[in-house]
Parts: structure tokens; C-alpha cells; sequence
């Protein structure tokens, strides 16, 4: 792994007594440069921070002590636990994002993002299903790391989940404004997955958000809000996996 440069920010606080890390959240940065993302870490006014960024030639900069508490899920939810920064680590990854040029992430990045994954697995009880993105927990307001974001290398590794189904059936199956037994299930195993799903019943704003999230993370050739038939066989999949 590259050497970790030491970039402190002053954005952090401690963890609620007795909360340890057990979950890893990765973001990109949505900015037009690296640097830019980097300053606004260590920029006390702006009062976000992550517990590292990687920059795309492979540059980690270490800003907050994994024991404390990083500024980087804020309002987010994810298997009954909300407040996300109370019991993660953030990873940010230099990416300009959908607004600026979104693009692809470098072999170097992912590279340093698999070997610090390798030495976080080492200090912290982190189980396989608890590596996510930042739209897993905010379905509502954030897509990142977004569609490109190669989450299948992750998994080969032991960090995150995947569906070797094909999943390639675009058939549309449920949608927005929905209510029946078929959009009963899919809300059922998005809340098994981990996604906040308040109204079971319905196929509502809440869930189009989550399936977006979803497809963006398992499913990332056809990211639209719909159920399809290859996505409703992945979630079912990644439902299953679920909780190991």
C-alpha cells in the first residue's frame, strides 16, 4: 500500500461510548479536482471530513483516526441504525462525479482502496455485507460513488456482497406508483438489503430512491427507479446474502 500521508482535519468528534467501527462507507468526491476536495476536509468552516481520501494516481491522505468519529454520512440510515457517522469509516475517492465529468476510476485508486480495506479488515470486526456507498444510506439525496464504481473487485476480495446472476431481463416489472403483492415483496428485501423503506405497501418516491441506489451499487447496466426482471433477481440474490 501506498504510505499514508498524514493530512489532519479538524473536523471530528468522538464516537457515542462504546461504538466501534463496523461498517465502511465510500464516497467520491464530486469536485473538480482532488485538491479541492482535499482543502474542503481540513476546512473547519465547511465541517465535513472522511477518514481518508485516495487520490487517482493513488495517494491516500489519512485526515481522521479511524477511533473517531468522521463528518461524512450525515442524515442516513441503514439497517434500523441511523446517524451512519457514528459507527463507520469514510473513504473518499478523487472523482469529479455526475456534475463535473464523471469518469471511471483509475487501476492505481483501487489498487490503494483494496489495500487500505486490507489493513481496516485487520483492526476492526467489519462483516462482508457492511461495505457501502454513500447512496446506500441516502438514497434520497446522494448517488455516489455511483454506477462506474467497481463493486464486483471489492467483493472478490471479501468486501461487500455481489450476485453472479446475470440480471440482464429490462422487462419492467414494478414501478413508481404501484401497489401489490409483487411491490409488497420488493420493499420487503430492499429493507432486508439495508435501505430505509417506511411505507411497505407502496411503490413510493422512498422506494424509487432505494432501487436506484440498488441498481447503481448490484446492478449498475440500468440504473432507472424501476423493478425490472433481471434487478428484482439480483435483489433477491443480494437479499439472501444479506446479514453474512
Amino acid at each position: 500500500m501506498a504510505d499514508l500521508i498524514r493530512y489532519p482535519s479538524p473536523n471530528w468528534n468522538e464516537r457515542p461510548a462504546g461504538v466501534k467501527p463496523d461498517t465502511v462507507i465510500i464516497h467520491y468526491t464530486g469536485m473538480e479536482t482532488g485538491a479541492a476536495a482535499l482543502n474542503r476536509l481540513v476546512d473547519p468552516a465547511a465541517e465535513v471530513s472522511a477518514h481518508y481520501l485516495i487520490e487517482e494516481d493513488g495517494r491516500i491522505f489519512a485526515l481522521v483516526d479511524e477511533a473517531k468519529r468522521a463528518w461524512h454520512a450525515g442524515v442516513s440510515f441503514w439497517r434500523g441504525r441511523e446517524n451512519l457517522n457514528h459507527n463507520s469509516i469514510g473513504i473518499e475517492l478523487v472523482n469529479p462525479g455526475h456534475e463535473f465529468g464523471y469518469r471511471a476510476f483509475p487501476r492505481a485508486q483501487i489498487t490503494s482502496l483494496l489495500a487500505l480495506l486490507d489493513g481496516i479488515a485487520a483492526r476492526h470486526d467489519i462483516k462482508r455485507d457492511a461495505y457501502i456507498g454513500h447512496s446506500d444510506i441516502a438514497p434520497d439525496r446522494k448517488i455516489d460513488p455511483g454506477e462506474l464504481f467497481p463493486w464486483a473487485q471489492l467483493a472478490a476480495k471479501g468486501y461487500g456482497l455481489w450476485s453472479t446472476l446475470a440480471g440482464h431481463d429490462k422487462t419492467v416489472i414494478a414501478e413508481r406508483g404501484q401497489k401489490n403483492a409483487n411491490v409488497m415483496k420488493f420493499n420487503k428485501q430492499l429493507g432486508i438489503v439495508g435501505y430505509h423503506i417506511g411505507d411497505t405497501q407502496s411503490f413510493g418516491a422512498t422506494t424509487e430512491f432505494a432501487v436506484r441506489a440498488f441498481q447503481a451499487h448490484w446492478r449498475p447496466e440500468a440504473v432507472t427507479g424501476q423493478i425490472d426482471i433481471g434487478t428484482a433477481a439480483v435483489l433477491e440474490d443480494i437479499a439472501g446474502q444479506s446479514g453474512q
